[in-house]
């Protein structure tokens, strides 16, 4: 097993569990037990488990989105691919909203050079968009979210409605026809919403997994989007979201 697909299945191991051992978790991944030590120390540092003699216990709560660093490395071939895409229905000379996350970073990555003005509403995606040399980049105020770096709070939302975005690129942590976009965080779910109110196109960015997950907090219903951007994985879990008008591309 992989790196990256290992410190996963540990992490939801050892959150599913509440608690586990080293050798527990040697068998489940066949790793060897100081390989699983280095992961644990690794899981740790990034505030996902706590360490105890032998083993481990979840600092997660059961729904509670994993940490950025760790989610940063899962699937990027996936989310370069939703990211191409979405650079491709852009046109130079718009303006654009850019939420937060890890899609949305490749997003960023994939814009830097383009002609266009941008608002990014993280702080990884101010730094990957600075030097773009034909970029015009626009930061909005805002308290940041530790490790995540998304901008929340009323300063983040006032400088969303003071301007008009001809394109609003949203990630999520849940797409379904039913219960629409969510997340997990109540203020991100906010901001969320203010840029999507700000924009005369929405395009939602979201691996296949997404698609069959529903988070906390309700962002906005699925006929609020005009596209979702998603990778080919996502099979015949994009069909409720056709019938419900969302032109849906996968990649």
């Amino acid at each position: 097993m992989a790196g990256t697909a290992r410190l996963k299945r540990i992490t939801e191991a050892v959150r599913d569990a509440g608690s586990i051992g080293v050798a527990e978790l040697a068998e489940l991944t066949g790793a060897s037990e100081m390989t699983i030590r280095r992961d644990l120390e690794a899981l740790a540092a990034q505030g996902v488990i706590e360490r105890y003699r032998g083993g481990a216990r979840s600092l997660l709560l059961r729904g509670e989105e994993p940490p950025f660093a760790l989610r940063a490395q899962e699937g990027r071939e996936a989310k370069r691919r939703i990211a191409a895409e979405v650079a491709e229905l852009i046109a130079d000379g718009e303006s654009i909203v850019l939420d937060g996350g890890t899609t949305c970073l490749e997003v960023a990555r994939a814009l830097a050079h383009r002609r266009l003005t941008v608002m990014p509403l993280s702080l990884h995606a101010v730094n990957a968009l600075a030097d773009g040399p034909h970029l015009t980049l626009l930061v909005p105020g805002g308290r940041p979210r530790p490790g995540e770096l998304t901008l929340t709070g009323p300063l983040t939302e006032a400088s969303l409605t003071a301007l008009r975005f001809d394109t609003a690129v949203i990630g999520c942590c849940g797409l379904t026809a039913e219960d629409g976009l969510t997340a997990y965080d109540l203020e991100d779910a906010a901001i969320k919403r203010t840029a999507i109110g700000c924009a005369r196109r929405v395009i939602a960015v979201a691996e296949a997994g997404k698609l069959s997950r529903t988070a906390l907090a309700h962002v906005a219903p699925a006929d609020a989007l005009h596209a979702v951007v998603t990778d080919a994985a996502a099979d015949d879990r994009t069909d409720r979201l056709t019938a419900a008008g969302v032109t849906v591309r996968t990649v």
